[in-house]
């Protein structure tokens, strides 16, 4: 607002301003659900390609479901249950995705803990190391990490993918929790002590309740990460038995036209992650939102 010769004219705003305000409300709705609708469209797609024969997939397009309701059939998912190349793959991911995710939490969240609260010698110096391993991409452990698990019997097992990702994880999952256990009050800490609360007490009864949050949200990333993981599985896992990334990618070059197979095992595959995902979504945007405001 600025007065030029005893009246009030109100200042222009700019156009970004003007268009976001214009765009608010009901307009703004409507163009968010068009996104999330273009956006699911190809899970939507998969989910009724998965429900089709292959001979109708081959002849036309997902979206004849909606006006040919009568070729949706559960076959191919009978059929998926007893390809024991797929069965064996998904056990095989979840003997992979659950041990890592745990190991990552469990560690981290103790390593957090001594970081934030604990004193001991050189534990900035160790925080910073922890920080710098942030930027280290894991093609470059490729080679050497082959090297080390091939002359220690862990190449192609489920313990070396597994070993691998905790490696990688827990950089990330310490500077997460330790950030996130730091704004822990002191005065509350201080208050257990005095009740004679150990540290080990401390840490199960007061910190990881109120870490629940970005535990949570270091839970979902960890398991995301290592469920749709191919690389590291394509490496170092076994060959005999992969997880279901690997196998799909297999199925598809050595049988291209088994689309009654991949398309189902493909939509399980990217429909767990997703069902993880909403059952800890409330915790999940907690987890990311903590420390945002104070």
């Amino acid at each position: 607002m600025t007065t030029t010769g005893g009246q009030s004219v109100k200042a222009k705003q700019p156009l970004p301003a003007r268009i976001a305000a214009r765009a608010g409300g009901g307009l703004m709705r409507v163009f968010l659900i068009l996104v999330a609708v273009f956006w699911l469209m190809p899970t939507v797609g998969l989910l009724l390609s998965s429900l089709r024969t292959s001979t109708d997939i081959a002849s036309s397009g997902w979206w004849k479901v909606f006006t040919s309701p009568s070729e949706v059939t559960f076959d191919n998912y009978s059929n998926l249950l007893k390809n024991e190349a797929i069965t064996d793959s998904l056990l095989s991911t979840i003997m992979i995705t659950v041990p890592s995710t745990v190991l990552v939490v469990v560690i981290g969240a103790l390593a957090g803990y001594a970081f934030a609260w604990m004193d001991f010698p050189g534990r900035d110096w160790w925080f910073l190391v922890v920080v710098g391993l942030l930027v280290v991409p894991v093609q470059v452990a490729l080679i050497p990490v082959s090297k080390l698990f091939g002359s220690v019997g862990l190449f192609e097992t489920t313990a070396g993918v597994v070993l691998f990702h905790v490696a990688f994880g827990l950089p990330f999952a310490i500077f997460l929790l330790r950030n996130f256990f730091a704004e822990i009050p002191k005065e509350l800490l201080e208050a257990a002590r005095l009740d004679g609360a150990g540290e080990i007490r401390l840490f199960t009864r007061v910190v990881m309740p109120l870490g629940g949050p970005a535990i949570a949200s270091l839970g979902i990333f960890q398991f995301l990460w290592v469920w749709n993981d191919m690389l590291i599985a394509l490496i170092f896992a076994d060959s005999a038995n992969p997880p279901i990334t690997v196998e799909l990618q297999r199925q598809v070059r050595q049988f291209g036209n088994n689309i009654d197979i991949l398309a189902p095992g493909a939509f399980i595959s990217m429909v767990i992650p997703l069902i993880v995902f909403f059952a800890f979504q409330k915790q999940f945007v907690s987890g990311v939102m903590a420390g945002g405001v104070k």
